[in-house]
């Protein structure tokens, strides 16, 4: 019995050796995955004691310790939120604004990886995907100026050009208009991010087994069935985690684009019955009335449903495509 005790000793030792010597071959890697954790912990984990905030009756003078010691209201702001006389137009402008960039900005950043990887010439496509990711580091404000050089209607360089042709009588009001405002934001947040998604779609498609196209070209298939048969299952795996991310967004801001960006850029009191999201309320409600706890409880019913989403998304791909993001 106690040649046996010995025995699992060594081994214990002899494992805590190899495991050491591996972290020490892997110092590196760890010290960045190590210090991932402890980002997560500071700014995602410690704030979520700030969730107690939509069940108490805080007050910014109650300063931190108020999140502890305040009043419990239970639901009241969360019901205070659901009867708000505009949650159904909050909520119809951030789901058809996410909807919108679903429909219409998600399958470019496929179809221009698709065509990149049909690109010859190195050095081109190099170039071609550096420019198209370059708006991707420039600031929504910056974004946001440039379309009023653009669409303002007064010396905005459209109008300009309209009125030169004849075409418009008088400048439209692009900016201020309510009905364009979606086409706005689904516009620039298209300019600005689909060179940046690309790059996770373009990199599926070089995972591929470049002995499949070899294939099929033996076999006579031509550059459009090479694509349909294999390109684009070679990428479904990486077109389902994106969509479904997307989906699980479709309250908190979408991944194509900041809605609350743009909505708080663009927007204003002309504009408001479309551009006004539940960011964008739960921001004035928090900073500009100083009501934390409201705001908390909004960014709460928001969070909560976006999870929702996320499952159901995930479960209905794994059933019918057989993957999902977990």
């Amino acid at each position: 019995m106690q040649a046996d005790t010995t025995g699992n000793d060594i081994n214990a030792i002899r494992q805590n050796r190899i495991l050491w010597k591996r972290f020490k071959r892997q110092s590196l890697p760890q010290t960045f995955v190590l210090l991932g954790i402890l980002f997560l912990i500071i700014f995602s984990y410690i704030p979520m004691f700030g969730i107690l905030m939509a069940f108490k009756d805080y007050r910014i003078t109650d300063g931190v310790q108020g999140i502890f010691t305040s009043e419990w209201v239970g639901l009241k702001y969360l019901n205070e939120f659901v009867g708000d006389y505009r949650f159904n137009d909050l909520v119809r402008n951030t789901l058809i604004l996410s909807i919108l960039k679903i429909v219409f900005a998600f399958p470019i950043p496929i179809l221009f990886a698709l065509m990149l990887n049909e690109l010859k010439g190195a050095g081109f496509k190099r170039f071609v995907q550096t420019v198209s990711y370059f708006p991707h580091f420039i600031s929504w404000v910056v974004v946001v100026g440039l379309a009023f050089v653009f669409f303002s209607s007064e010396g905005g360089l459209v109008n300009l050009l309209l009125l030169k042709l004849n075409v418009v009588d008088e400048p439209l009001t692009i900016l201020t208009d309510p009905h364009s405002f979606w086409g706005l934001a689904v516009g620039s947040a298209v300019w600005k991010e689909a060179g940046w998604w690309t790059i996770i779609f373009l990199a599926a498609v070089v995972g591929i087994n470049p002995a499949l196209y070899e294939a099929a070209e033996i076999d006579g298939a031509g550059r459009l069935k090479r694509i349909w048969h294999i390109t684009l299952p070679g990428i479904k795996g990486a077109v389902v985690v994106v969509l479904i991310l997307s989906i699980g967004s479709l309250l908190g801001g979408g991944l194509v684009g900041s809605n609350f960006e743009q909505a708080f850029l663009l927007g204003n009191s002309v504009n408001s019955d479309t551009s006004e999201i539940v960011q964008t309320y739960a921001f004035k409600m928090g900073l500009a009335e100083g009501r934390f706890a409201y705001a908390t409880a909004i960014d709460l019913v928001q969070s909560v449903i976006s999870v929702f989403l996320i499952f159901t998304s995930n479960f209905i791909a794994k059933r019918i495509s057989g993957q999902g993001l977990f």
